[in-house]
């Protein structure tokens, strides 16, 4: 097969006409290092080769392009990756930001801890699925938050002088915070607590 045409496009790809006829389009950069070029013959294999490597050289990109716009878990990134590159150029992609030490599901799983608690006073059963949402174990969930120190009615407390407290004016808003603060995680006795001592400070 014979390379008849080299058309550079949009966002550092060139389309690869083959014997004449669009064939496919693949990463520029990958393209030169692999030398091919208009005129150049490309068998079967060498443009299979060509396109699994033009896959890992963007899905490489795409990866420091989502680390560089905020921290990222592991599988965060995969999920990402894998549905535009496929699995193969995902997991390499991943392989060489771990070489790199630019993936740190620790690091990032005590930040997102902190916000989670401190900013957004989640109970520590949510903070743990949320978590784990985002591809961190169970124990690694448990490490962190046990670093945290968050009394649970504090954290009610906190949500009810702020998110709910119009909420806190009649009866009907005060079940329907109840039950908000049973989704978010929270122990029955806990919101009991928290809401009575948020009463009496009222008083």
């Amino acid at each position: 097969m014979l390379i008849t045409a080299a058309e550079e496009r949009k966002k550092g790809m060139t389309a690869l006409y083959i014997d004449g006829e669009y064939a496919v389009s693949v990463d520029t950069l990958t393209l030169a290092s692999k030398g091919f070029r208009t005129g150049s013959e490309i068998t079967d294999d060498e443009l299979y080769e060509l396109l699994e490597a033009s896959k890992i050289s963007r899905a490489k990109e795409k990866a420091l392009y989502l680390i560089e716009y905020r921290s990222r878990t592991e599988k965060e990134l995969r999920d990402k990756l894998v549905p535009l590159f496929g699995e193969d150029a995902a997991d390499a992609a991943i392989e060489r930001l771990n070489q790199l030490g630019l993936i740190d599901d620790l690091k990032y799983a005590r930040e997102y801890a902190e916000q989670l608690i401190r900013r957004k006073h989640f109970s520590r059963e949510r903070a743990a699925f949320e978590l784990m949402k985002k591809g961190i174990d169970r124990d690694t969930a448990d490490e962190v938050l046990d670093e945290i120190d968050a009394d649970p009615c504090e954290q009610i407390k906190a949500l009810l002088e702020t998110k709910y407290a119009r909420a806190m004016e009649d009866e009907k808003g005060r079940n329907r915070t109840i039950n908000s603060l049973r989704a978010m995680g929270y122990k029955w006795y806990d919101i009991k607590e928290a809401m009575s001592e948020y009463c009496d400070d009222d008083e």
